[in-house]
């Protein structure tokens, strides 16, 4: 299954890279693959800034856990996808780097689930143990 992926995956590429790299010839084709590249680069050096913002996001109680996850892994992969020759990665790498889209993606191709959990502390619950004493060996 995930082989077939794959292929779709880059049967789109070439067709996608086909049609563009047509439309705008070979020498913009080469510049947009290393400005893209050169993008992707200065995206992951970046990224620790990111991804403290996301912490600090995360400490706020702005975001879960699991979108804190995302947001890391979706930026790193569109990254990647900006440094891959290709206009379909390139286009993928750019949404990728949206909060927005790449919910979108893993709610959609992931089947992931969002669960916003609070981390607050309420002062007024009780903490407590139940033994049961009925029940002897």
């Amino acid at each position: 299954m995930i082989f077939l992926v794959i292929l779709l995956f880059f049967f789109i590429e070439v067709l996608v890279s086909v049609e563009i790299a047509s439309k705008i010839g070979g020498f913009l084709t080469f510049i947009e693959i290393i400005f893209s590249a050169l993008i992707g680069i200065f995206i992951l050096k970046s990224l620790k800034y990111t991804m403290f913002e996301n912490v600090q996001s995360l400490m706020q109680n702005e975001i879960s856990m699991e979108e804190f996850q995302r947001l890391g892994l979706f930026t790193l992969l569109g990254s990647i996808f900006l440094i891959v020759p290709g206009f379909f990665t390139d286009i993928l790498g750019v949404l990728l780097q949206f909060s927005f889209f790449g919910t979108i993606f893993a709610k959609k191709v992931l089947n992931l689930k969002t669960k916003k959990q609070d981390f607050r502390r309420d002062d007024d619950a009780i903490d407590v143990e139940i033994i049961d004493n009925n029940h002897i060996n």
